[in-house]
């Protein structure tokens, strides 16, 4: 690994491979969530199950957590190599014209989606970490003898300041993926006949996932 991340192309390459895995999580947080929209029930259960099976818990979380940390410190990374490698302004070499507002400005938007990703954490991971593992309820049960996860969810979403942080966060999410969903098939070899196509699904998963995000606050926020 150490040998692969050494070469600007095998940095690349490990920075697509964790932007993928980091998208594919994503799909799944939204099926889990987007259940809560239309079943108290069914997101309950889904819910319960991914917060105490032990392989999500102990083999899943920790993989999540490095795939996280690690895109993070290699997006910097290249960020400033390509920095250092830049022998020509911006501005003599007119980069606006050789490249997406996106792609120039992906170090912005991840650092955005970083701080809002901290906040998610201590809204939600923490305090389900400290019930559990702190805690020691594994139950997944409010003091009614109910599952707590849909009540704890419209709770978090009362307030509005901190929906409107949350839709946000999904702007720049969907900015993100934007470019680097192509950005990360193009990485690792998938630029053949199917890039069209990958290009067409690229743009219904970076508009259509954190527009499912945003609705699925509003909706808590308003159903409270």
């Amino acid at each position: 690994m150490s040998g692969l991340l050494k070469s600007s192309i095998g940095r690349k390459f490990a920075m697509a491979l964790s932007a993928l895995f980091l998208m594919f999580f994503l799909l799944q947080h939204f099926a889990i969530n987007i259940l809560s929209v239309f079943s108290a029930d069914a997101f309950n259960k889904a819910s319960h199950f991914m917060g105490t099976f032990w392989a999500v818990q102990y083999l899943l979380q920790p993989v999540l957590i490095f795939g996280v940390v690690f895109h993070f410190v290699m997006g910097f990374v290249l960020e400033i190599k390509n920095k250092q490698a830049r022998q020509i302004s911006y501005a003599k070499n007119n980069g606006a014209a050789n490249s997406s507002w996106m792609s120039r400005n992906m170090i912005y938007s991840g650092l955005f989606i970083l701080i809002f990703i901290v906040i998610h954490f201590i809204d939600f991971w923490i305090p389900e970490l400290n019930v559990k593992y702190i805690g020691g309820d594994m139950s997944g049960l409010n003091p009614e003898g109910n599952f707590r996860y849909y009540h704890e969810l419209q709770e978090k979403f009362e307030p509005m300041w901190r929906v409107a942080l949350y839709c946000i966060g999904f702007v720049f999410l969907a900015l993100h993926l934007l470019h680097g969903f192509n950005s990360a098939f193009q990485s690792v070899g998938a630029n053949n006949k199917y890039t069209k196509g990958l290009k067409g699904i690229s743009k219904v998963y970076a508009i259509g996932l954190p527009l499912g995000f945003i609705f699925i606050a509003l909706f808590h926020h308003f159903n409270h």
